[in-house]
């Protein structure tokens, strides 16, 4: 059993140009989550929820002046963005990055082999790849393209997933994953998040704007998160009751 906590979790972004006086985004967060649960974190636009993933995960954007983010103990804010990967964390950017003369077969394989500590080897690394390509519908030509590079969006967030697959780490953070998809892709992605909390016993944060990923990946907890903090939490019920009535009741 694993437990992340994020306590009182404060962070402030530059301004633009630099010169002026930093925004807060985040105003004392607070957060429990171990492993096997999922949490799903819902809340308008502007409220703080991207800034939230990308702060856990290391942005150098976001500067945390005050509180913590315990993974097992170890406050992952004193970690590099690297060894935050290798410690259990994961995030899959609502935006995921095109990085160009890189194919997506070599990219998996380093990030795999830099997580477990060692080189898979070929023979068993080619079947789990494709193994785990098949299980989310992506063609094997995908592996010899760049990452990201020409995909669609909904192929981006399928590779987000396959990465997800392979390193199974101990807490996954999903900023908007169902963001952009169809109804085939949102199912496809959705049975690849739930494949991997069953084999792993992982914890998820799901950060998302909509309930419809919510009927396939059952939430134990929802938040609503609104001007930099969470601000109330229910069962999956409360995610009907935001779809029905909206955000302004909780602001």
């Amino acid at each position: 059993m694993s437990t992340l906590e994020i306590k009182n979790l404060h962070a402030q972004v530059q301004s633009a140009d630099g010169t002026g006086e930093p925004t807060a985004i985040l105003k004392g967060v607070n957060l429990t989550i171990k492993s096997g649960e999922t949490h799903a974190i819902m809340g308008p636009n502007g409220s703080g929820k991207s800034t939230l993933a990308y702060t856990i995960a290391g942005h150098p954007k976001y500067e945390v002046t005050e509180g913590e983010v315990l993974l097992d103990g170890v406050n992952v804010l004193e970690l590099e963005v690297d060894e935050r990967a290798r410690a259990g964390m994961f995030l899959a950017m609502q935006y995921p990055t095109e990085i160009p003369g890189v194919s997506s077969s070599n990219f998996m394989r380093s990030a795999v082999t830099a997580v477990r500590g060692q080189a898979p080897k070929l023979r068993e690394w080619v079947k789990e790849l494709n193994t785990a390509r098949e299980n989310l519908q992506i063609d094997r030509s995908f592996g010899e393209r760049s990452v990201n590079e020409g995909f669609s969006g909904g192929e981006k967030k399928r590779h987000e997933v396959l990465q997800l697959d392979l390193l199974k780490p101990k807490f996954a953070v999903l900023d908007e994953t169902d963001s952009g998809l169809d109804v085939d892709a949102l199912r496809i992605v959705s049975e690849g998040i739930n494949r991997y909390q069953e084999e792993t016993g992982g914890g998820v944060l799901l950060i998302t704007h909509y309930k419809r990923i919510l009927n396939y990946v059952q939430p134990d907890f929802v938040h609503v998160f609104a001007d930099g903090r969470i601000v109330t939490t229910g069962g999956a019920e409360l995610a009907d009751k935001l779809e029905a009535d909206g955000y302004d009741q909780f602001l």
